[in-house]
């Protein structure tokens, strides 16, 4: 249960909704009363992070009023309403309105509990939909997410903005864990599509009739989905493992894109995973598909080519779940610092984040090492890895660079804190955030 849910208690009587306060709370929720629903209307919007259990019989605007009022404001609001013995009808018709559910005086409480739980998980459910439908129509946040200052990332960030404007189609490559998807949605929330639909269709996920059928119709009766590219017109469809079409896909797909001619109604963008296998792209498409697809491109780079990027990456991911863990970030020592940027990382960005929570939870526990944690993920991995690779003095900076940002960030930007902490006098401290860019402002 999400400590951030509340439930909105409303009943005109005083010791009713006292009871019911007092029993949730001891169930866990927080909590708040209103003795009218004028009172709880001034309080309850849209978005509200949690539920609303009202009595039905109130003066003034009764619960049905109420009701129908939140509706308007936010149907997907779960609302449970309370009826006396013999309000049924009224509370069928609170049902058709939009209420969550019903319970009838005297009401064991214990029941009111279950509904309770359920109308919470629904709700919280619905939030983080919303919430991750709004960040991923929202490009500055996208666009934040794509951390590093590594000329490939800068290069990187500059072709999603280029592309993003474009109306042609796009194909993403790059190995498995590079965040080609992430980008796809990048790519939609800077362009001229932001508002328009965002279709994501998993290729590989499907036999070719069934793709053919996912993507063009007809629809069958058990289908409750439009196809893909209707449902996509007029904004952007993606197709994840594009690789993986068949022929006959593949020349449905070619007559669709032909069909729509210049500028196209629905732009496609295709991505491939096919670097991890030593095979392209356009070794998997035909010809005329792959030069339809591939009229802008964008190939990922892989985490081994992002230098510091990679420190940045693990220090801002072991922070975050070092918060969702309740417990402090683990401290790295030099020499994990030259082996995370020395590893190979296969898995790229996402096998990073798997060892971020993993040394989280390690830390939390107060055993094992990052180091041990690296050997295990890449066996051929010797304990010290700055003899080979960069210069040691190269491994250094970034270890230091790294260390100067960590504490910044903790201290929310304090230098007498910072100076204090590292011991540095603070011409020192200076001198070494000019050389490694950091500004004091970004950790205000």
């Amino acid at each position: 249960m999400s400590k951030a849910m509340k439930i909105a208690i409303v009943d005109d009587e005083q010791d009713m909704r006292q009871s019911i306060s007092q029993w949730l709370a001891l169930s866990g929720y927080d909590t708040e009363t209103f003795g009218s629903a004028e009172d709880a209307l001034s309080k309850l919007g849209a978005d509200y992070p949690g539920i609303v259990i009202s009595d039905i019989k109130m003066p003034g605007m009764d619960g049905l009023q109420l009701l129908k009022k939140l509706m308007s404001t936010d149907s997907a609001l779960p609302v449970i309403m309370i009826t006396g013995h013999g309000d049924v009808p009224i509370a069928v018709e609170a049902m058709r309105v939009g209420a969550f559910d019903f319970l009838e005086k005297p009401f064991n409480p214990d029941k009111m509990t279950e509904l309770a739980k359920k109308a919470t998980n629904e709700r919280r459910l619905t939030l983080d939909n919303r919430a991750l439908r709004k960040e991923l129509s929202d490009g500055g946040q996208l666009m934040k997410k794509l951390i590093g200052a590594s000329p490939v990332m800068e290069r990187l960030r500059e072709d999603i903005l280029d592309l993003g404007q474009a109306d042609g189609h796009v194909l993403i490559d790059g190995e498995t864990g590079t965040g080609k998807t992430l980008i796809a949605h990048a790519l939609h929330a800077v362009g001229s599509r932001a508002g328009k639909r965002f279709v994501l269709l998993p290729c590989a996920a499907y036999d070719e009739d069934a793709l053919i059928r996912r993507l063009f119709g007809p629809a069958q009766l058990e289908d409750s989905e439009l196809p893909a590219m209707e449902q996509a017109r007029g904004g952007t469809l993606v197709l994840e493992d594009i690789e993986t079409l068949g022929d006959a896909a593949q020349a449905r797909l070619l007559s669709a894109i032909n069909e729509q001619g210049s500028p196209p109604e629905t732009r496609i963008v295709a991505i491939s995973n096919l670097q991890n296998e030593g095979r392209t792209c356009e070794d998997a498409l035909k010809s005329g598909l792959f030069y339809r697809l591939a009229a802008l491109r964008i190939t990922v780079p892989p985490l081994r080519q992002r230098g510091e990027d990679i420190l940045t990456l693990f220090n801002r991911l072991s922070e975050q779940f070092a918060d969702e863990y309740g417990c402090d970030a683990p401290e790295i020592s030099a020499q994990e610092a030259a082996q995370l940027l020395q590893a190979p990382w296969p898995g790229n960005v996402r096998q990073l984040i798997n060892l971020a929570e993993r040394a989280v939870l390690q830390s939390r526990r107060a055993s094992g090492t990052i180091s041990s944690l690296l050997m295990n993920d890449h066996d051929d991995m010797q304990p010290v890895m700055t003899t080979e690779g960069k210069p040691l003095k190269e491994y250094v900076e970034a270890f230091e660079r790294m260390l100067i940002d960590n504490t910044m960030r903790r201290h929310k930007g304090s230098i007498a804190s910072v100076m204090e902490e590292l011991c540095l006098p603070r011409r020192t401290l200076n001198e070494k955030m000019a050389k490694y860019q950091l500004q004091r402002s970004d950790y205000l």
